[in-house]
């Protein structure tokens, strides 16, 4: 089955399913109940629209409605405009109520569904689940995007959910009489949303695995650390996961200072008064990056994302994986090579007269850890200033993470890859090329600035294979990932299984 490429319906033939809010109706693509046939529910509403009364408030479930409410269309995002920050295609659409999710299952199992809903429909019939979250950096992204259509992982068995959430200031932002982590608390609402609803279109809520790329990584290794998260799901899948982690303090300066920006009060009826542009507009301003500032985004991380509360988030996502949250729930993670390589594109050729010690030490790398690193990393050092340069800012952002979490989790069982097959167009693995892999979508648009032409079939069907095989039974296909052995699943033509597929990385994690 193809990936369609404007619309991710045909309304030849609607189906209808009843949720615990109201019946909705969606549209298959190909024969129903036939191979590789998918239906299609969009824009499902979990919640009311966060505007009016409700904006910068804790999301309020959706209201039932009478009859039936079409999902043929996907609902309005958060993200307004396309801030041009990932090479996913990623559309805005516009409209007030932005907290919904789309389905994608071959099984609908409404009761009164009739033969659109496949012979073996029914309880027993239940669907491993998979729902995603969108990354962005936690202020951009879309769940609108035809990369993240389910067909694929229908076609295998297993029934996707793409979520949207609130996103920059309005899902994150410091403010002295709002509920903190707004963003969060539409992921938490979302995945209860599937639980009390995901049945309804043939999937199993005992067995839903939350994944996400980036900020979505961030924000399902986030919920992983979460006490009150912990029955929503049941497997985490990270994908370059960008933690967040915001300092409660750090949190609050950022929300005293964009509202004194604006000369207005800290408050919900201060920054209420504010347009939504408005709003965006003094975030951009207070979280460009030049410089002057990569040092200290590096060191500090983001200003905008989940923080620290305690509330929902009562530790770091670290402390809490240290003390054995989650450690029930599989968890496979893991990252391009060269996830930021890109940064340095453009000044590659100037980049090329300076010497890699003092770019890397700008980059934050100490002295003792210099030599141990350009040793470690002998391959990239030789592409020159710009390629290694690009690497350590991968390794601080991304690929000490991984190593980092995996060791926090002990003996829980966990598995950890490396994508590092080089993208046609840039001739490294840079940040979002795996996400067509794990889709299965290398058909799809958009897909040759990414990853150059004709992007290897079977090493998309190895990647995707295994998030099906994880998604259904809790083990990806290749030894788990322990202190002992560091085994490590490197994606590449042709893939391979290493000892310790991030041991370059140790001199930053090692070296004082």
């Amino acid at each position: 089955m193809s990936i369609p490429s404007e619309s991710p319906t045909d309304t030849g033939t609607l189906v209808e399913v009843d949720t615990v809010a109201g019946r909705v109706r969606g549209a298959w693509r190909g024969e129903p109940g036939g191979p590789g046939a998918s239906a299609a529910f969009l824009g499902i509403p979990f919640a009311e629209a966060p505007v009016g009364e409700l904006r910068f408030a804790a999301p309020v479930p959706k209201a039932p409605w009478q009859g039936v409410r079409d999902a043929l269309e996907f609902g309005a995002t958060a993200q307004r405009g396309d801030p041009g920050v990932t090479l996913i295609p990623e559309p805005s659409v516009p409209g007030e109520s932005t907290l919904n999710v789309n389905v994608f299952t071959p099984r609908p199992s409404a009761a009164d569904a009739g033969a659109n809903a496949g012979a073996d429909a029914g309880a027993d019939a239940a669907l491993p689940v998979l729902v995603w979250i969108h990354g962005g950096g936690y202020f951009a992204g879309s769940p609108a995007s035809l990369w993240y259509d389910g067909g694929r992982f229908n076609r295998d068995g297993v029934v996707t959910v793409t979520i949207s959430y609130r996103l920059g200031f309005d899902g994150f932002g410091w403010i002295a009489d709002a509920p903190s982590n707004r963003g969060v608390r539409d992921w938490l609402l979302a995945l209860e949303w599937v639980q009390q609803n995901i049945a309804a279109f043939g999937g199993d809520p005992s067995r839903v695995t939350i994944a996400g790329q980036s900020a979505g990584g961030g924000a399902v290794l986030t919920l992983l650390g979460m006490e009150r998260a912990q029955h929503l799901f049941h497997g985490v899948y990270a994908i370059s996961g960008a933690l967040a982690d915001v300092a409660p303090e750090r949190s609050e300066a950022f929300g005293r200072d964009l509202a004194a920006a604006a000369g207005v009060e800290p408050t919900r009826a201060g920054l209420g008064s504010l347009s939504e542009a408005r709003i965006i507009e003094l975030q951009k301003q207070a979280t460009e990056l030049g410089p002057d500032s990569l040092g200290s985004m590096l060191e500090h991380g983001l200003p905008l994302g989940p923080a620290i509360d305690g509330d929902l988030l009562v530790r770091s996502t670290r402390d809490s994986l240290a003390a054995g949250v989650g450690a029930d729930k599989p968890l496979v993670l893991g990252a391009t090579d060269d996830e930021f390589t890109m940064a340095f594109a453009e000044a590659e050729k100037k980049l090329r007269w300076i010497p890699k010690s003092l770019v890397l030490k700008k980059l934050g790398l100490t002295r003792s850890a210099l030599r141990p690193y350009l040793a470690a990393n002998p391959d990239v050092a030789g592409k020159g200033t710009a390629r290694v340069a690009g690497r350590l800012l991968t390794d601080r952002m991304f690929r000490t993470a991984v190593v980092r979490l995996a060791a926090l989790r002990g003996d829980a069982p966990t598995w950890v890859y490396r994508f590092s097959w080089p993208s046609g167009t840039f001739g490294f693995a840079e940040h979002c090329l795996d996400v067509p892999f794990f889709f299965d979508c290398l058909d799809s648009i958009a897909i040759e600035p990414l990853a150059g032409t004709n992007p290897p079939q079977r090493l998309a069907d190895e990647v995707h294979g295994a998030a099906v095989a994880f998604v259904a039974t809790g083990d990806p296909g290749w030894p788990r990932y322990t202190d002992a052995s560091r085994a490590t699943r490197v994606w590449d033509t042709p893939s391979s299984m290493v000892e310790d597929g991030y041991a370059s990385v140790r001199t930053l994690l090692e070296t004082p």
